[in-house]
């Protein structure tokens, strides 16, 4: 598994916009590309963690190649100021899970 994470800093008077765009449009577009298996979207206090998790390294270069473009310039066509975008990718070491 990989995990793409991007974590947003968002001012205050965007946040219930930023937080509707992201569940009625961005995260779904995202997973409709197939790239990846699950996703979560978390908030602290106007700051905000999504974590993508893709099977393999393939598949997130499929995304980064084919999708991101395009869902980069939606993101920025509705939020052009005031949400600062920070992308990091993990390698999965191990997971738990409860039984």
């Amino acid at each position: 598994m990989i995990t793409y994470e991007i974590t947003a800093t968002v001012q205050p008077d965007l946040i219930e916009s930023y937080e509707n765009y992201m569940i009625d449009r961005h995260i779904p577009h995202l997973m409709e590309t197939g790239c990846f298996a699950s996703a979560t979207f978390s908030r602290n206090s106007g700051r905000y963690r999504i974590r993508y998790e893709a099977h393999d390294r393939d598949a997130l270069t499929r995304y980064l190649k084919e999708h991101a473009a395009l869902l980069r310039d939606d993101f920025a066509a509705h939020f052009p100021i005031g949400v600062e975008l920070s992308r990091d990718t993990w390698d999965v070491v191990t997971a738990f899970f409860c039984e």
